[in-house]
């Protein structure tokens, strides 16, 4: 191509007096004045557009023939809604610039512009939308849609490959490729026979006719002869394909895209969308279509097609109950779900259940009548369940049963080898062969294993259904396995010790155990005596098509995965057996045989008390057993992040590359990376052309207020004189040139600056190997995609300069000026120049600097709109903003812009200085390339303010689409409302009423949002997307200008650049064409919240270590899945196969991940990027981070129930199982390992404390020597010992934690940073967060596991500086953590006064954490006087609720944790506390037996056991079951004898109080109450009697008794108590006596008795929670008697030094008036009732002597 030549001045007018700031190119992002100036513009469009147009279709003979010349939608049609801004008419393509190459830009379109030899125009492809919208009756908007769709689509492809090419390679990706998902579904649903030589001959259909004829008593007919090979049929395919005309191809596509542009819901089922689209090119091709000359009405496609499938998936999940639509309560197992619906269309038999109203099957339809029947479909007969997702631990049997064989075969090999004293005769040493059989054991645990997980299996999937018949063949081969593993011991054991034979047999069983272990621990399950991953039987087509297609590793990353796992359980193996096994190995010698003597029980004599150290042992196996697993996850930590290190040294990203490396050679970098060289005729010098990349890059910086005009000078590039007379030359700034020290860097960036940070990233990612860019003109269109629900769009001036609340302390503008102090004075100083340059002349005169205090206290002086805009504006840019999100993301455009600009400089002198035209052009070219859609959810119902934010948006970037649901009221009275799908832009023209016109406005079959939300918006929204790619952006991320000139990059990672010109249809073609596609390509994120204090920073090195150190192994060795943002997707593999995202309510929480399992199932290669970072906020608070982890664990519960991990678990081979393991489901079941492991131990130490406190313990010399005259001692020691290894193990697992986050700082900011960061998070108490974060995480997944209640969690996006009270963090955290802590507080408490070792204080460490976590990082949790409020506050959330209904108070959200168990009543009564309930179904039985009645009763028991035990040794015998007994059960016939006193009182006192006294119900609830408190602290009292104030037995009898109250409590919960009424008026009723108007109806008589059960059981928790909450406020006391400690805490938890502290809130006079008479009235209750409950523990220990107890004697 010829270029002109270069203009004198390649800068224009930028450089000559220094950098032009005032540039439109590089407009501030928070200059709203600016943002309009530039981007503003509305331009009309043009009318080079098809649909501006009337015409006639030309008549081919290709084909089937060309659509008819007339239709209803062949005249002009307005186009204002164009997708796609066409020519704009300031420029004429015929004048004297000799534009030739660039005349075509004009064009909407322009790679496919009639002068690139195009197979068809642009108006023959429109004529054949139109015709399909006559022929099925598409809604116009679609078609309009769609056309847009696939011309961006050809004009991206054909922008660097031929027009021709375009099209064959585009109907490969879509129809008829080797990867096309149409393709693959049709082989695997053996369509090949039903259309080669029809259903007779297909093997599925005729199988079920068969069946059928037999029923019927019909003799079998034999099936005529055919060829069934399917490579026979692939070669067809291939040929027909191959022989296809141009005009078919584009016909197919636009079918499918049309079809798929209105599928609404049924986009998510992408094999039902195949057959549809099968069905209806069948019927395209009949006659009775071609010579159909009327156009069918429009809609007919939603009517008849789509909405009776939408209400079929509708109706599963919910049921329309007073006109509106209410959740059934149904769990997974039970919902006919999109995966069930989608799996019907995978084989033939699914397909031939679709039956008609008049029972004809679909398949008995001739082929091209089927779709005229859709109408017809009777669909609830069709579908049905193809995978049970029950809610049960057996689902962790079945998917990961490899990791259960590996880990209890080899731990029962280890154990059995080293523990003989087991199975040894009488005093005798076990036989060899007795040993190598009972080692071989292992081989049967292991095929025990796998026969529960087949048992398990057949309660998952289907007897009908089409792939279980494999799991009866796998059954009858383990049983064969079991017999040769086990058999050989019963002989051994039984019959035959010592003989030859029986050494022989035991070896050979050995051997045969080993053979057993391996096997089942690599093959995966589902290729185990029956392949179905890789057999060539025809019926597993479909499974290995679209569950088992795993793209390929490369040679060297199949090797680095195995050699990764081979020295992950080398190291775990060796480690396991020498620090676990031998050190196990002397406790259970001395402990096997060890019987307690002189022992006695009243009841049970020494029949139980005699076995306590045989207890003890159990609880120790099930230990050791439990840290054995977390060894392996210990290890894979330590090698996984070794190997992520070393690739991320291979691949150049290092802090360790020389510094004078990264920034020397970085304007060469530029040139040679960013730009694409290749392409380009180099005329001008790289230095000219990269010193304009580098200094867009700086001016934006500046734009965004990072640096200042100083800084700044010293970045830029620089035009200086020549030593040539009369030239200029470009000076490199210092920069390049001066980083031999790196402490000058300095003079170029502010201290701790983010575009020291960004640079410092851009130059360090350009010494990684990326791919080669393309030209703008010929790189791919890509969209950008972001949901949108509620997240704040800009920051109003309320919200950031006024508090939050009463308990916040600072503005949000306060904070941001104390977390971006420099970024603040940058701005003010530029508002101050501003301001002066607006202001008049006469006002500047007498100007004092303290009127520049509101400049730096609110960032204006005026409050003229565009000061505060300013203002809020650089808040919203330092938020977690959808604004921050937008002007980040737009700077593709600006980055497109600027690469265009600088690779065709002839572009600029070809427009001879119209700098308006030139950035028409320039905006042409960035409009074809990038589009950016939000998703707003919820636009149409918005506020006035988020209107005003949004108008605010689109005029500021008037190319930014909104995607948003519309709504019209019903047609008809009691009708549902119709939805749409509507778009609109910046561009949109505003009607009368203030709205937009949407350019599209697509109806919808019903309300699309099914499921939790975000895949529903984002699925509703995708049809909107344009081009060859998506990236999914979240609404709190953000985008840096030079960032996004590596999008060319980026975009090259889908190696989709230089596609082959060969025919993929021909055999030489399909070769070039058979790689694996790539799906997903992910990148880094920049936690931008990292430096807000230490949360931010947790959650900041989480996406560090997970989205990066992790991601980046995980890719290289094929183990890495989609998270959603800031991954790039291949949208045509991605919304051929499913959408996005999956969208089953509940089941689908974390819908992002099932996207990147669907892809790798079905064969897309996902890869990780570590040049290209986006910014990402995270949460802030204590809350919202927990919310997020728990949002996160519920999630991976229901991955658990999937069936894409059964898939997964069950076919994938050994190494990427276990990389795919270890990567997600193996870190959270670690969690449930980590929080087990620690109760486990603290049982064992129980049982162990009872031992050594009752027993006689033999000693020994420091040199191990027995001590003698040690008569009749129990020889613990080596207990002790393994104790000790025990609390270094587990503190081991909690530590490594931290190990990635290290490294991966030491790598990329140096060894100093590391230590600092390390050192920042120890010192802040860190450690105490991440043990609470693990017991969350595990609470989260075992609580969904069993109970389910998956939901969307909106996590908070605002900086977390307001005090949260403590009732509502012990409301939140109680049942999670709370509990579970302080039982083991308890158990602690009295194994230090039993057993005490130094290692303990590691336990009381991490187990007062799991208490006082949520109060330790609540912001000013140690201020006294907030402290003595928050008491105050916490009584009446204690004691409210009684009278009137209230949201936040202890009766309601004790009703709210109850009925998860006992569930709600369906029925209504429309009373405003119903709204306070949440739906929550009722678990099942099984479910109740298990977890609320066995397991409390288990734990009750063998509680009880200890305590017992202790007793048996009391002089004189007690009868210890009967004292726990009247101490457990006293306080709760207390309770049930005040209640019914109270019941008669309110009932008669009730209705006459009523009137007079509102309270009435108040004062009877507090006498109940308080009552319930007084019986608990005076059964305490009586059982600290009872035992003496021995310290040790009184606290082990209070962990006994606490432990059966529980079982009463729960047993009472889950079995005598009925469902709960959703409103709060039994309650009231109770307390007032008033059960009359309450709308109880018939229940009026019943409630009283159900609400009398009810009521004991709430006093027992109350009482509970009343000391619960007073014993943690005692912990918290003690912090804030010190002083200045809330000054060091707050340092602590937000990292700002003593003199930025946030200040201390201003009161008025009254306030504080009100204030200190609060704090001293409660201040003096709060420790009047601290002194009395310390009275009762200690006063009896002080005066024990000198009380008389002789009279006293109770034989309990």
């Amino acid at each position: 191509m010829s270029r002109p030549g270069m203009p004198a001045d390649p800068f224009a007018s930028g450089y000559g007096q220094g950098p032009n700031y005032d540039s439109d190119d590089y407009e501030r992002r928070d200059a709203y004045t600016s943002e309009e100036g530039s981007e503003g513009r509305h331009y009309n469009e043009g009318s080079s557009d098809g649909f501006q147009r009337g015409y006639s279709a030309p008549q081919s003979q290709e084909s089937f023939g060309r659509p008819p010349q007339q239709g209803p939608f062949q005249g002009s049609y307005d186009r204002s809604g164009a997708d796609s801004p066409g020519g704009y008419t300031d420029f004429d393509s015929s004048s004297a610039h000799g534009a030739a190459p660039y005349s075509r830009m004009r064009e909407p379109y322009p790679a496919w512009s009639n002068e690139q030899q195009i197979p068809l125009s642009k108006e023959e492809i429109e004529d054949v939308f139109i015709d399909l919208t006559n022929k099925f009756g598409f809604q116009r908007d679609s078609m309009r849609n769609m056309y847009d769709h696939f011309m961006i689509q050809l004009d991206s492809r054909a922008s660097r490959m031929s027009p021709a090419q375009a099209l064959l390679t585009l109907h490969a990706d879509y129809i008829g490729g080797e990867h096309a998902n149409y393709r693959k579904w049709y082989f695997a649903a053996q369509l090949d026979l039903d259309d080669a030589i029809g259903s007779a001959n297909n093997s599925g259909v005729s199988r079920l006719a068969r069946k059928a004829s037999r029923k019927a008593g019909v003799k079998n007919v034999a099936p005529p002869s055919g060829n069934k090979s399917l490579d026979t049929a692939q070669s067809r395919w291939r040929h027909a394909m191959a022989q296809m005309s141009s005009y078919d191809r584009v016909r197919q596509l636009a079918l499918y895209l049309l079809c798929w542009g209105e599928a609404a819901q049924v986009r998510f089922v992408p094999e039902c969308l195949c057959f549809i689209f099968k069905c209806a090119d069948d019927y395209y091709r009949s006659p009775e279509c071609q010579n159909r000359m009327e156009p069918v009405p429009e809609g007919l496609y939603l009517r008849a097609v789509v909405r009776p499938l939408y209400r079929f998936i509708r109706d599963e999940g919910y049921e329309s109950i007073d006109g509106s639509f209410v959740r059934r309560e149904r769990d997974h197992e039970k919902v006919i779900g999109y995966d069930d619906v989608n799996q019907l269309f995978w084989y033939p038999e699914g397909i031939s259940r679709i039956v008609l109203n008049d029972r004809t099957r679909l398949v008995d339809v001739p082929a091209a009548q089927r779709f005229m029947k859709f109408d017809k479909i009777e669909w609830h007969k069709a579908f049905f369940k193809t995978y049970y997702e029950r809610r049960s631990f057996l689902h962790l049997l079945v998917n990961f049963n490899r990791v259960w064989v590996l880990h209890i075969s080899i731990f029962w090999m280890y154990t059995a080898y080293n523990a003989p004293t087991i199975y040894r005769g009488a005093n005798s040493a076990p036989t060899p062969a007795m040993t190598w059989s009972a080692v071989a054991l292992g081989g049967a645990v292991a095929t025990l294993i796998m026969i529960l997980a087949t048992l398990a299996e057949f309660s998952y999937v289907p007897t009908t259904w089409n792939n279980t018949s494999h799991l009866t063949t796998r059954l009858g081969f383990l049983l064969i396995v079991l017999a040769l593993t086990g058999a050989p011991t019963i002989y051994i054991a039984g019959f035959n010790q010592t003989g030859n034979v029986s050494y022989i047999i035991g070896i050979v069983q050995f051997a045969i155990s080993v053979i057993a272990v391996l096997v089942f621990s690599v093959v995966p399950s589902g290729r185990l005596f029956g392949d179905r991953v890789a057999g060539k039987a025809r019926k597993y087509l479909a499974s290995q098509t679209f569950t088992a297609s795993y793209p390929k590793l490369t040679g060297n990353a199949r090797l680095a995965s195995c050699a990764l796992w081979f020295l992950v359980f080398g190291c775990k193996l060796t480690e396991s057996y020498f620090f676990l096994t031998l050190s196990f190995e002397n406790p259970i010698r001395v402990m096997v045989g060890m019987r307690v003597q002189n022992c006695s029980d009243k009841l049970f004599g020494s029949a139980l008390c005699m076995y306590q150290p045989a207890f003890a042992l159990a609880v120790m196996f099930c230990m050791d057993l439990c840290l054995f697993f977390l060894d392996t996850f210990l290890w894979y930590v330590i090698w996984n992040t070794v190997f992520s290190i070393a690739r991320s040294f291979a691949i150049g990203l290092s802090i360790w590359t020389p510094w004078k490396d990264i920034f020397e050679r970085l304007p060469k970098r530029v040139y040679a990376k960013i730009l694409a060289t290749s392409d380009m005729e180099v005329k001008y010098k790289p230095k000219v052309l990269v010193s304009q990349v580098w200094n867009a890059i700086i001016i934006s910086m500046y734009r965004e207020h990072l640096l200042s005009i100083d800084h700044v000078q010293r970045l830029l590039y620089h035009q200086v004189p020549s030593e040539q007379d009369g030239k200029r030359t470009l000076r490199a700034p210092m920069f390049f040139i001066s980083q031999e020290d790196k402490g000058v860097k300095t003079e170029f960036f502010p201290p701790g600056s983010e575009a020291a940070r960004r640079i410092s990233f851009f130059a360090q990612s350009l010494t990684t190997a990326i791919p080669e860019p393309l030209s703008v003109d010929a790189m791919p269109t890509f969209t950008v995609l972001t949901p949108h629900y509620s997240e704040k769009i800009l920051l109003s001036l309320r919200e950031i300069i006024r508090e939050e609340d009463q308990n916040t302390r600072v503005t949000l503008l306060e904070y941001l000026k104390q977390l971006h102090p420099v970024e603040w004075d940058n701005f003010v100083r530029d508002t101050k120049i501003l301001a002066e340059e607006s202001a008049d002349p006469d006002e500047k005169v007498g100007e004092k600097k303290t009127d520049d205090i509101p400049f730096y206290t609110i960032g204006f002086k005026s409050a003229a709109p565009e000061y505060t805009l300013r203002t809020r504006i650089w808040a919203s840019l330092r938020a977690q903003t959808l604004y921050r999100t937008v002007s980040g993301f737009m700077n593709y455009s600006k980055a497109i812009k600027l690469l265009y600009r600088v690779e065709n400089p002839e572009v600029v002198q070809l427009f001879g200085g119209n700098t308006e035209r030139l950035e028409r052009e320039l905006e042409r070219m960035a409009r074809r390339k990038f589009r950016f859609v939000v998703s707003m959810q919820r636009y149409s119902k918005f506020n006035k303010e988020e209107i005003e934010n949004t108008e605010f948006l689109l005029r500021a970037y008037p190319d930014l689409q909104i995607a948003y649901l519309d709504e019209e009221r019903p047609r008809k009275e009691g009708g549902e409302p119709r939805i749409f799908s509507a778009l609109i832009d910046g561009h949109s023209e505003i009607m009368p009423d203030g709205k937009r016109r949407p350019k599209f406005r697509i109806e919808l079959p019903g309300n699309p949002i099914l499921g939790d939300g975000k895949s529903d918006n984002q699925n509703h929204a995708i049809v909107f997307h344009r081009g060859e790619y998506l990236q999914l952006i979240d609404a709190n991320q953000d985008n840096y200008l030079e960032e996004c000139l590596k999008i060319r990059n980026i975009l090259g990672e889908f190696e989709d650049y230089h596609m082959s010109n060969m025919n993929p249809y021909t055999p030489e073609g399909a070769e070039s064409f058979h790689k694996d596609p790539v799906a997903i390509v992910g990148a880094r994120e920049y936690i931008f919240s990292e430096q807000i204090g230490i949360l931010g920073d947790i959650a900041a090195g989480k996406e560090q270590t997970f989205g990066t150190l992790a991601a980046r192994s995980m890719a290289f060795i094929g183990g890495k899945l989609h998270y959603g943002h800031p991954d790039f997707l291949n949208a045509i593999f991605m919304t051929t196969r499913g959408g996005v995202s999956k969208a089953q309510k509940g089941l689908h929480l974390n819908e992002d991940i099932y996207a990147g399992m669907n892809a790798f199932g079905r064969g897309g290669k996902i890869k990780h990027t570590e040049y290209y970072q986006c910014g990402k906020g995270r949460d802030l608070g204590f809350g919202t981070i927990l919310n997020f982890q728990t949002k996160i664990g519920s999630g991976m519960g229901e991955q658990m129930l999937s069936r894409e991990y059964y898939y997964l678990g069950t076919q994938l081979p050994i190494d990427r199982f276990l990389t795919f393991y270890y990567g997600h489901p193996g870190f959270h079941i670690n969690n449930i390992l980590v929080i087990l492991s620690v109760q486990l131990f603290m049982f064992c130490l129980v049982f162990l404390g009872t031992l050594n406190k009752e027993l006689t313990i033999c000693k020994y010399t420091s040199d191990g020597q027995f001590v003698g005259g040690q008569g009749g001692c129990y020889n613990l020691v080596p207990v002790y010992d393994w104790i000790k290894r025990c609390v270094i193990s587990i503190f081991i697992v909690f530590f490594i934690a931290f190990l990635p986050l290290f490294l991966q700082e030491l790598t990329e900011r140096g060894v100093v940073r590391a230590i600092i960061r390390l050192g920042k998070h120890f010192c802040s108490l860190s450690p105490v967060f991440e043990v609470f974060g693990t017991q969350i995480s595990s609470h989260s997944i075992l609580s969904n596991l069993t109970y389910g209640g998956a939901r969307y969690i909106a996590t908070g996006r605002g900086f977390a500086t307001t005090r949260i009270s403590f009732a509502i963090l012990y409301s939140r955290f109680a049942g999670p953590s709370i509990y579970m802590g302080l039982r083991l507080l308890l158990l602690l408490l009295y194994v230090t006064l039993s057993l005490w070792i130094d290692h303990l204080i590691y336990f009381w460490i991490s187990i007062v954490a799991l208490c006082i976590a949520p109060f330790l990082f609540n912001p000013h949790q140690f201020s006294l006087g907030d402290f003595i409020i928050d008491y105050r506050e916490y009584l009446r959330w204690m004691s409210r609720g009684n009278s009137r209904a209230h949201a936040n108070s202890w009766i309601g959200y004790c009703r709210l944790t109850r009925t998860k168990i006992t569930g709600f009543k369906k029925k209504r009564l429309g009373h405003p506390s119903e709204k306070l309930s949440t739906d929550s179904p009722r678990v099942s039985w099984k479910v109740i037996l298990i977890h609320e009645v066995l397991s409390p009763l288990a734990l009750a028991i063998m509680l009880t056991v200890c305590y017992m035990f202790v007793k048996s040794f009391a002089s004189p015998s007690v009868d210890a079951l009967l004292r726990i007994a009247i101490v457990s059960l006293g306080p709760i016939v207390f309770n049930a004898a005040l209640l019914l006193v109270l019941f008669f009182v309110a009932v008669l006192a009730g209705p006459m109080m009523g009137g007079c006294c509102a309270n009435f119900g108040s004062v009877i609830a507090a006498i109940a109450h308080v009552g319930s408190v007084v019986a608990m602290v005076a059964f305490f009292e009586f059982l600290w009697l009872l035992e003496r104030w021995d310290i040790s037995q009184a606290v082990l009898g209070m962990i006994a008794t606490m432990s059966i109250q529980r079982f009463i409590y729960k047993f009472a919960i889950s079995v005598l108590i009925s469902r709960e009424f959703k409103h709060d008026e039994t309650n009231r009723a109770w307390w007032t006596g008033r059960w009359y108007g309450r709308g109880l109806g018939s229940s009026a008589f019943s409630q009283p008795g159900r609400e009398y059960l009810v009521k004991i059981v709430e006093m027992g928790l109350f009482s509970a929670d009343f000391l619960c909450g007073h014993l943690l406020l005692a912990l918290l006391t003690i912090p804030c008697l010190i002083p200045g400690m809330d000054t060091i805490h707050s340092m602590g938890l937000f990292w700002l030094r003593p003199s930025r502290q946030i200040r201390s809130p201003i009161f008025s006079i009254k306030q504080r008036t009100l204030r200190r008479s609060i704090i001293f009235r409660y201040g003096v209750l709060y420790f009047s009732v601290l002194a009395f409950f310390v009275a009762l523990i200690v006063l009896p220990i002080i005066f024990r002597h000198t009380i008389d107890l002789s009279g006293f004697s109770l034989d309990i």
